[in-house]
């Protein structure tokens, strides 16, 4: 049931994205869009009244009385904000802080019905604790009890701690009081207004889609707020930059000329078997014909890489962000490769979490382990980790 559940919500969405990047033109594609940009108009107030409420003190907000950095973007998907939320928390922790990544767990596996009504009928707050995905020395959950980011941080940050749930007032409170966090990471945590106190805002912006596919906001673009709102942030991220910035630099600081703006691109490092651990450097890729899996937002950047790398790119397969691949689908994927006479098969690290176990491997699938580096602004962002260890 739950599977049904989960391959019509990928239809659905599949759908809706293809009207919203209209890909599809046909009268039913034409009426949906009608209908998505009168929500979006009504998204707008309900995001400008939130703000306002804020503002007024009407709707409040928490402190916790450590640091807090929230990591977010304006746009939904695909900025590469993972890498960031790594970095900043490596330079954190080696400047002495002690460091918790706070996750809503986007697509993890979700507290059960009967729990939530019950909590419900007692009118009772939910009391279950965060889920610790790891405590800073052992990875303590699976991806999909975790969410693909949380256990991909986890894994990656092996002395951080990283938690996941919806309410980060209650698991930055759990941070404090179980592990003696002082300072709090919110992963997208940009419109995440509750957790306030000493808090420095980093927004990622795309390079390639600085301001949505169409600059319009949720449902009919894929802005979550409008630009007008990156006053907020204290320091601007533009990701996958190839150095051509300066119109966009421009317009980010009219609309923010205070926040320092550091550039970095997506550096692959190496490439490492998603079942044996077994590791190649790039230049295996040299020559090779290769296919790709990827469930992400945006599989055309990856794809582009592993081409410039020097691979010839023989067959893609794509699937909604954040899919849970089946046996069968990594199978047929194994079985159309072969056909185009691919050597192996590349993927995502954030993909790879979610890879089900195989009876059989004709071919080998490699993910590609990606860090970012600064290639503009680096004393910036060095000046940025001291302020915040030193507030």
């Amino acid at each position: 049931m739950r599977q049904r559940l989960r391959d019509w919500t990928e239809r659905l969405e599949t759908f809706v994205l293809e009207v919203i990047f209209e890909e599809r033109r046909d009268a039913r594609a034409r009426l949906m869009r009608a209908f998505l940009l009168a929500c979006s108009k009504l998204f707008a107030v309900a995001v400008k009244t939130r703000r306002l409420l804020y503002n007024a003190r009407i709707l409040r907000d928490a402190t916790l009385g450590v640091q807090v950095i929230a990591i977010g973007n304006l746009t939904v998907g695909g900025t590469g904000k993972t890498p960031v939320v790594e970095k900043f928390a490596r330079a954190l922790q080696d400047q002495g802080r002690n460091v918790a990544i706070l996750s809503r767990g986007y697509r993890s596996k979700p507290t059960p019905l009967h729990r939530l009504l019950w909590n419900k009928l007692l009118f009772r707050g939910d009391t279950t604790p965060p889920r610790v995905v790891s405590d800073g020395k052992s990875l303590l959950l699976d991806s999909e009890m975790a969410g693909d980011e949380p256990y991909m941080l986890a894994s990656n940050l092996k002395d951080v701690v990283v938690l996941v749930d919806k309410n980060r007032v209650k698991s930055g409170r759990y941070a404090i009081e179980k592990f003696g966090c002082d300072t709090l990471l919110l992963d997208d945590g940009y419109q995440y207004w509750n957790l306030q106190g000493r808090r420095h805002d980093v927004v990622l912006i795309d390079r390639q889609q600085p301001f949505g596919c169409n600059g319009l906001l949720l449902p009919r673009g894929t802005l979550r707020e409008p630009p007008s709102h990156l006053v907020r942030a204290r320091t601007l991220f533009i990701t996958k930059s190839d150095g051509q910035t300066a119109e966009l630099r421009q317009r980010l600081a009219a609309l923010n000329p205070h926040a320092p703006i550091i550039e970095c691109i997506h550096q692959p490092l190496y490439l490492e078997d998603v079942f044996t651990g077994q590791r190649h450097d790039l230049s295996f890729l040299q020559g090779r014909k290769v296919s790709s899996l990827s469930g992400i937002a945006q599989p055309e950047s990856f794809e582009e890489s592993l081409v410039t790398l020097g691979a010839e790119l023989v067959y893609s397969k794509r699937f909604a962000d954040h899919h849970r691949f089946t046996p069968q689908e990594v199978l047929n994927t194994i079985n159309r490769s072969k056909k185009r006479q691919a050597e192996a098969i590349i993927t995502t690290q954030k993909d790879a979490v979610r890879f089900p176990k195989l009876d059989r491997r004709d071919l080998p699938i490699y993910f590609m382990r990606v860090e970012i580096r600064i290639v503009s602004g680096a004393e910036d962002f060095e000046d940025c980790v001291r302020r915040i260890c030193f507030r």
